[in-house]
C-alpha cells in the first residue's frame, strides 16, 4: 500500500497516520514498524513518533500479515442477519452496534468473523484484513449491505460501485425543517486538519453527492425523515452532507445531532435499500432492510408526523 501524505495530515505523527489508513489500532502499527514494514519517501521508519509532511509517500508492507496474525478467526458466536445468500453474494442485514470488519480497537467480534464460520471461502476474496466485504457501514448504522462469496463476484460489485450503478438508499432522522423538499448536495468531502479522524466538506476533498427527499416532518421537536440517495460512497457522507446543509442526523453527537434526549445511543440512520447487478447472471436484484426496533420507537416516540410518513 502506497499513499501520498494530504494537507489535512501534515505534521502528524506517523503512527496515527497508520493507524487512521488502515484503521487499525496503535499497538498494531508499532508491530509494523519494528518489522520495519512503514516507509516513508522510501526510507524505513524507525520511530512512533515521526511527523510526516504534505507530499511525502507512505508506503505501509505485509499489511496481510498483521491482519493474519491479529483478528481474523471465524467466529461462529457471532449471529449475523442475512438478507439473501447464493452462490456469488451475500447480503447483510446489519444490526446496530456491530462493526463490520477488524479495525482500531475492534479486532473480535466482527461480522466478518461472524461470516467466515459460515462462508470460509470468502477468507480468499478481496483484501486479507476484510475478506468478501465490497462495502462497509458505519458501526452506529443499521441496514443492508453485500458481500462477495467469490473473486469474480468482488471485482464485479466494486466496478458497480466504482461505475455508480449500485442503488444505495439510507432513512436518516435530521434535526429542523429544510426549506425544500429535496435536491442534491454535491459538495466534496475531506479530512478535517485540526481532527483528521473527523470529515468535514472542504474545496479540496474528494467529490461527493448525496440525492435528498423530504418524506415526513415532526415539529415538536422539530425532526425531518429525509430520504438519501447516495451517487458516491466517502466516509460519514450522509452524516457530513445533513450537517453541512444544516440538519444533522439525530444522534449523531459527532456531527452536532447529538442534542437533546431522544432515547437514541446511535445516529438516527438506516441503509434501507440496496439494488445492484448479480454478477453472474446479470439480473437485477433489490432487497430492502425493514426499520430496527430502536428507529420504530424513536417514531412512535415522536407521534403522527404534522406532514408525510413512513412508507
Amino acid at each position: 500500500m502506497i499513499e501520498e501524505i494530504p494537507e489535512a495530515l501534515d505534521g502528524e505523527r506517523i503512527d496515527r497516520v497508520v493507524s487512521m489508513q488502515l484503521d487499525i489500532s496503535r499497538s498494531a502499527v508499532r508491530r509494523l514498524i519494528e518489522q520495519g514494514d512503514v516507509c516513508l519517501d522510501g526510507k524505513v521508519a524507525t520511530t512512533r513518533s515521526s511527523r510526516v509532511h504534505t507530499g511525502q509517500m507512505l508506503a505501509i508492507n505485509n499489511i496481510e500479515l498483521l491482519f493474519d496474525e491479529v483478528a481474523l478467526e471465524a467466529d461462529a458466536s457471532i449471529e449475523v442477519p442475512l438478507l439473501h445468500v447464493d452462490e456469488d453474494v451475500i447480503v447483510v442485514d446489519k444490526p446496530v452496534g456491530l462493526v463490520v470488519h477488524p479495525g482500531a480497537g475492534n479486532n473480535t467480534g466482527t461480522i466478518c468473523q461472524g461470516l467466515l464460520a459460515t462462508f470460509p471461502e470468502i477468507a480468499e476474496v478481496g483484501e486479507p484484513s476484510r475478506p468478501g466485504i465490497v462495502h462497509r457501514l458505519d458501526k452506529g448504522t443499521s441496514g443492508a449491505f453485500m458481500v462477495a462469496r467469490s473473486a469474480e463476484a468482488y471485482e464485479s460489485l466494486v466496478d458497480q460501485l466504482r461505475d455508480r450503478s449500485v442503488g444505495r438508499r439510507y432513512l436518516a432522522f435530521g434535526w429542523g425543517d429544510p426549506d425544500t423538499e429535496g435536491g442534491v448536495i454535491d459538495a466534496p468531502i475531506g479530512r478535517a486538519i485540526r481532527d483528521p479522524t473527523r470529515m468535514v466538506v472542504k474545496t479540496d476533498g474528494k467529490p461527493a453527492r448525496t440525492h435528498y427527499q423530504v418524506l415526513a416532518r415532526w415539529h415538536d421537536p422539530t425532526i425531518s425523515l429525509v430520504e438519501c440517495r447516495l451517487e458516491t460512497g466517502r466516509t460519514h457522507q450522509i452524516r457530513v452532507h445533513m450537517a453541512a446543509i444544516h440538519h444533522p442526523v439525530v444522534g449523531d453527537a459527532r456531527y452536532g445531532g447529538g442534542r437533546g434526549d431522544q432515547g437514541l445511543t446511535r445516529p438516527a440512520l438506516h441503509a434501507s435499500d440496496l439494488s445492484f447487478d448479480h454478477p453472474a447472471t446479470g439480473e437485477r436484484l433489490s432487497f430492502h432492510s425493514p426499520l430496527p426496533s430502536d428507529l420504530v420507537e424513536f417514531v412512535d416516540g415522536l407521534g403522527a408526523p404534522t406532514s408525510g410518513g413512513l412508507e
